[in-house]
């Protein structure tokens, strides 16, 4: 399978598209107003401590505040241990043990706003270089889960370890205390990366300490990486064989960057000068419009409708115009089994989180209903998101769960709309004419005027002139008055107003 990068740079926007054999499976945004903020480092200042909640609310700087659980909380906030290095706490009952209101505390932003809720925060602080994560209040080494060779994993390991305790032996500081994870990309590194890469960190935590005793609190003590450099250090390990960026500007930063920390990357970099916009290379831009739509089709003719509310995204699998070709239960399991593909992909796609309800069609046998959920968790193996799977239920419905660190691509590109407000309907002409006369028989009855001026939409005047007319020379009669209709291009269906004159 062939992984390709394409990156789309704009005055105000970047965009990188990553593809598997062709196929656009994750799309990733970054716009210059509102950057990402998952990973930036704040010095934030607790305004708000909840006992009953076991949580604190800390201002950072950002619009709204933002939100520390307790079990994120490493140590004390108090300014003398802002960038202690000790190891965490044992969880306490009362969260006032660990901070109060006033305190300055050094976080990590582990989840980005979403709707209306703040960042989520962490005072677990991870530094990522491109072969390590540093944990200053960690303690130990691990590896990452997705090195799967044992001796490999046991070599990174005691590579690590004889790292750190060469450094603690050296007197290096940052190198003894504290924790690394090893990332995937340092399968088959040699001990001088993994060397490079501690020294970077050092030097990248000691600048943080500082910055962080200098700043006021609400300030960013450090930003992530720019979305054109961080697609490199997290997607080149996955063996990608081309990135294709069509900004000369971009292209030497990732040049600089590859050649600095992963010469072998380098090569696959290019630069994008074709005459087509570089995101109508396999129907990218098609394939963002088809995402933002809640019926997915399906190449056997059934589709998927995917509906994303509040409290949890649903997922319905219907046949469609597929009849199939032997009978029902076999045309059921073959739609399920697309649609089990498909639904991974629009998960990474629309960057889909929370929790999340699958309504597959009802299969009678069970070994089609393992075979469904055998092939749904294949297919979310290479998500990144962490995904639970719940069995399926005699209904055909599958819970499941996947990790939310970010705006969904709907929330992202899209805003609620001003017709509806975001229930997704409005109210018939009907129903509004009835709202109408109603409102016409309580302004009679209250207040005194020549005329009686209706203003509504031109759908809704023209069912007063036709349907409703009949109603409204009745009503004209009873009030006495006589009423007169206006069209307001800029009102909704279900907006109208009753002006006496």
């Amino acid at each position: 399978m062939s992984i390709e990068i394409l990156v789309n740079v704009a005055p105000s926007e970047t965009r990188a598209a990553i593809l598997e054999s062709g196929v656009l499976q994750e799309l990733h945004i970054e716009r210059t107003s509102r950057r990402g903020l998952v990973s930036n480092l704040y010095k934030g200042r607790v305004s708000r401590v909840l006992p009953g909640m076991q949580a604190a609310f800390v201002e950072i700087g950002l619009e709204r505040t933002a939100f520390l659980h307790a079990a994120d909380i490493a140590q004390s906030a108090s300014t003398d241990t802002l960038v202690n290095s000790a190891a965490s706490l044992p969880p306490v009952e009362d969260i006032r043990r660990l901070v109060n209101c006033g305190d300055d505390i050094l976080v990590q932003v582990i989840k980005d706003p979403i709707g209306t809720k703040g960042a989520r925060l962490t005072t677990f602080i991870a530094l990522p270089s491109r072969y390590l994560v540093y944990m200053p209040r960690g303690v130990g080494v691990g590896v990452s889960a997705r090195i799967e060779d044992e001796p490999e994993r046991t070599r990174l390991k005691a590579m690590l370890t004889e790292l750190i305790g060469a450094g603690a032996a050296a007197g290096a500081g940052a190198g003894a205390a504290g924790g690394y994870i090893v990332r995937t990309a340092a399968q088959g590194a040699a001990t001088e990366n993994l060397r490079e890469d501690m020294t970077y960190l050092g030097k990248l935590w000691e600048h943080v300490r500082s910055r962080a005793a200098e700043v006021p609190a609400g300030t960013v003590v450090h930003e992530d990486l720019p979305l054109t450099l961080r697609v490199l250090r997290d997607e080149l390990a996955r063996g990608v064989t081309r990135v294709l960026v069509d900004s000369a500007r971009e292209y030497e930063r990732m040049r600089e960057f590859s050649a600095a920390f992963m010469p072998q990357g380098a090569p696959v970099v290019e630069q994008y000068s074709g005459p087509r916009p570089i995101f109508d290379l396999n129907g990218i831009e098609e394939e963002i419009a088809k995402a933002l739509d809640r019926k997915v089709p399906l190449k056997s003719g059934g589709h998927l409708v995917i509906d994303q509310t509040e409290a949890m995204t649903t997922i319905d699998v219907n046949t469609g115009a597929y009849v199939g070709h032997r009978n029902l239960e076999e045309t059921i399991f073959r739609t399920n089994l697309e649609a089990a593909v498909s639904i991974a992909r629009q998960l990474r796609l629309r960057n889909l989180g929370g929790i999340i309800i699958i309504d597959f069609i009802d299969m009678r046998d069970e070994p089609h209903r393992r075979a469904v959920l055998a092939a749904l968790e294949r297919a979310l193996a290479g998500d990144r998101a962490q995904t639970h799977i719940v069995s399926l239920s005699p209904l055909g419905l599958v819970e499941m769960t996947r990790k939310r660190t970010r705006e969904s691509l709907e929330h992202l590109l899209c805003a609620p709309c001003p017709s509806c407000e975001g229930r997704g309907f409005v109210r018939t002409p009907e129903t509004v004419c009835n709202e109408i006369f109603r409102e016409i028989v309580r302004q009679s009855r209250q207040f005194a005027s020549r005329e009686l001026l209706i203003l509504a939409h031109q759908d809704v005047v023209d069912r007063l002139l036709d349907e409703e007319s009949a109603t409204l020379g009745e009503l004209e009669a009873q009030v006495a008055r006589p009423i007169r209709l206006q069209v307001e291009a800029l009102y909704g269906v279900d907006q109208y107003d009753v002006v006496l004159v």
